[in-house]
């Protein structure tokens, strides 16, 4: 750093003015003025760093964060890196749930509490190999002969994990079979899924994925899936493989499909890409596992160090904390430039918002804690949304990914020494500067290339970011009652939509408006839920009821037809 601090930076004259808004706010400066580039240089220079272990790089240089931010945060941060070593042992980091939380076990099966646990993990990898060895050698076949396909059924955590890894590494002139992912219960979205594998049902292994087993959306897709099969003359059963926690409503019906793979009670959903949940589409794909979970593991290592600006897992939770004042007051941003990255934000989604989501802090605490985050690829969408981030209100930092290697094949030059490639960094660049220059925060994350090993690297990164950035705010990462309670009020809306019907069916051939309905229920409160769902019924005309116009919208009549 040419012989300066970064202390020197920051009480540089033309560097920036820091207002705080009261005693408690000595972590949310506002910025006045900016760097001049000689002295952002300097400040790169002190919060740019390089993992070789693990092909990726860290740059925070344009956080702003302050000395004195990082040195009142450094006891809270060692807290944090405590706790995540209690539970690489096997603490109960979950209380409300009374389990254990053991991912970083899946990478490095020697952390696991119990010869048993560990051993487990290490017969399910095998068994992972071994069944995907078979379905290549065409040793496991379908009734239409060796597979081709692999129908993913599952939501959540059971798919979006496995559809960023499939879209990060997948090519079609090497995948060994061709994914497809049925991940949700949109009638129309099933029969596209349906109409594109078409006559290959015969030749396309089912992937059902659900740890409780009794996931709705789950068992709706599996039922019309497994009525296809029945339509087209096929055993549902010889085509089918269930992955879900022993003694679940899913294994036991499973009991006759080809095979069973286990989700352990400790492994949450969205935590669950490097169990079975992940790596059995990933090895059916074609996709080197092993060198996905070494990438994992090696990331795990890194981020277990002590010195927080040598812990990239640290750092970016502190990035976290600084860019939202500790309480999610901003959005986080994530733009990966690399089609290959595209879901990535749709992955990071649910790991950090269902993880971050809280009412309540672990003291019982209301807090209505949180992480929002948004993403598009990079330069593609920055056409529809670079104004606003550029111009508009200022609600959120950015994550920038950048990916060093273009392609595999050499490059032709679009302009005199020039590539596509260097067109896609200078638009990354350009970007970056270009809200620096308004003012907004960025972090950028660089990886050599996206090969598994990096997407493993990756995936561990923002797990024990997460994980770090709960313990920052005090807060149980592992749950997710608020999941919990939109599926409570989901089976409420059915009980209702039954009632409904049976009233109609009842009086067939009487006309009803949603109030005359909701009071003959007993439940006039309802009305507006009643109101819609026989709105739905008169759409679909399979299902038997109609509707006639009223005076008013809400005059309308519905009855049995």
């Amino acid at each position: 750093m040419n012989g300066r601090r970064a202390t020197d930076v920051f009480s540089h004259s033309s560097f920036a003015l820091w207002v705080c808004a009261s005693a408690q706010a000595w972590h949310t400066p506002v910025l006045v003025m900016k760097l001049t580039k000689l002295e952002l240089w300097q400040r790169f220079q002190e919060f740019y760093r390089e993992y070789p272990t693990v092909g990726l790089a860290m740059d925070f240089s344009r956080m702003d964060f302050t000395p004195e931010f990082l040195t009142k945060m450094e006891p809270a941060v060692q807290r944090a890196l405590d706790s995540m070593e209690q539970l690489d042992r096997g603490a109960l980091a979950n209380p409300d749930e009374n389990r254990m939380v053991g991912h970083y076990w899946l990478r490095d099966s020697a952390l696991a509490p119990s010869r048993e646990i560990a051993r487990d993990i290490e017969d399910t990898l095998a068994d992972i190999k071994g069944f995907a060895a078979q379905v290549h050698a065409g040793k496991v076949v379908g009734t239409g002969g060796p597979f081709r396909n692999v129908l993913i059924i599952g939501i959540g955590g059971s798919a979006l994990g496995p559809q960023f890894v499939a879209g990060a590494l997948g090519h079609p002139n090497n995948d060994k079979l061709t994914l497809y992912f049925l991940d949700n219960t949109d009638p129309d979205g099933i029969d596209r899924i349906l109409a594109t594998l078409g006559s290959d049902l015969g030749q396309t292994l089912c992937l059902v994925i659900s740890k409780s087993g009794g996931t709705k959306e789950t068992r709706n897709g599996m039922l019309e899936v497994k009525s296809a099969y029945e339509r087209a003359g096929l055993r549902f059963d010889r085509h089918t493989v269930a992955i879900t926690m022993s003694g679940s409503e899913l294994d036991k019906y499973a009991v006759t499909w080809i095979k069973r793979f286990p989700i352990w009670e400790w492994v949450g959903g969205r935590t669950s890409q490097l169990s079975a949940v992940g790596l059995l589409p990933a090895a059916l794909q074609g996709l080197d596992i092993d060198s996905i979970l070494a990438g994992a593991h090696a990331c795990d290592q890194v981020d277990r160090t002590r010195i927080t600006k040598e812990n990239p897992a640290a750092m970016l939770a502190l990035a976290w904390h600084f860019g939202g004042s500790g309480k999610g007051q901003k959005s986080l941003v994530v733009l990966p430039y690399k089609d290959r990255l595209e879901l990535f934000s749709k992955y990071l989604q649910q790991l950090i918002m269902e993880s971050l989501g809280k009412e309540f802090n672990l003291d019982g605490e209301r807090v209505n804690q949180g992480l929002s985050v948004f993403g598009n690829k990079g330069a593609t969408d920055q056409h529809s949304y670079i104004q606003q981030l550029r111009d508009g209100i200022d609600n959120y930092f950015a994550l920038f990914i950048e990916v060093l290697r273009d392609r595999n094949a050499a490059s032709m030059e679009v302009e005199p020494n020039a590539t596509s490639g260097d067109f896609l960094q200078g638009f990354f660049l350009g970007t970056r500067d270009a809200l620096y220059d308004g003012g907004r925060r960025s972090v950028t994350i660089t990886v050599s290339a996206v090969t598994p090993f990096t997407v493993g690297a990756l995936i561990a990164l923002f797990e024990r970011t997460v994980g770090i950035y709960a313990c920052l705010i005090n807060i149980n990462a592992y749950h997710q009652p608020g999941v919990q309670a939109g599926k409570l009020a989901a089976d409420a809306i059915i009980k209702l939509k039954l009632r409904t019907m049976n009233h109609l069916s009842e009086n067939s051939g009487e006309d009803f408006s949603a109030e005359q309905i909701a009071n003959a229920l007993g439940m006039p409160d309802q009305v507006e839920a009643i109101f819609k769902l026989c709105e739905h019924l008169a759409a679909n005309p399979d299902r038997g009821f109609s509707k006639t116009q009223g005076a008013s919208l809400f005059l309308a009549k519905y009855r049995r037809s």
